[in-house]
């Protein structure tokens, strides 16, 4: 599994890996969206993404914020990225989900505790992430 529910006492904390960083984002971004509990599957959506930060962390918790945002604002769950550009810094991505009618678990923010972009190398990525409850 490329995501996984870690323990935590009060808030989710998950770990997330991936083959390549594209993978590591695009899984947790899953990890994100499962954690928010999304209730009813409707419409089919779309939402493109562009964004520019200091380094890796920072742009893949800032991703993750920019999702949660849109996931709270428009009632829509994300269950997939397709980034047609994604480097340290900047990524511009697609993505894919559904419209629902609310979530289970309401996530204030995707937090900077634990969470450090690592890999590259032939053991891929990884991170932990702490969802702020």
């Amino acid at each position: 599994m490329p995501y996984r529910r870690l323990e935590h006492t009060s808030d989710v904390r998950l770990r997330v890996t991936g083959a390549t960083r594209a993978a590591l984002f695009r899984d947790a971004l899953r990890g994100v969206a499962a954690a928010m509990r999304p209730r009813g599957r409707g419409a089919a959506v779309t939402r493109r993404v562009r964004l520019e930060a200091a380094d890796g962390t920072a742009l893949l918790v800032d991703f993750l914020s920019e999702a949660l945002a849109l996931m709270q604002a428009r009632r829509e769950s994300y269950r997939e990225a397709r980034f047609t550009r994604l480097s340290e810094r900047r990524l511009e991505a697609t993505l894919r989900g559904t419209a629902v009618e609310g979530f289970g678990e309401d996530i204030k923010a995707v937090t900077y505790h634990e969470a450090r972009v690592a890999g590259g190398a032939a053991g891929g990525w990884a991170t932990n992430l702490v969802l702020d409850l």
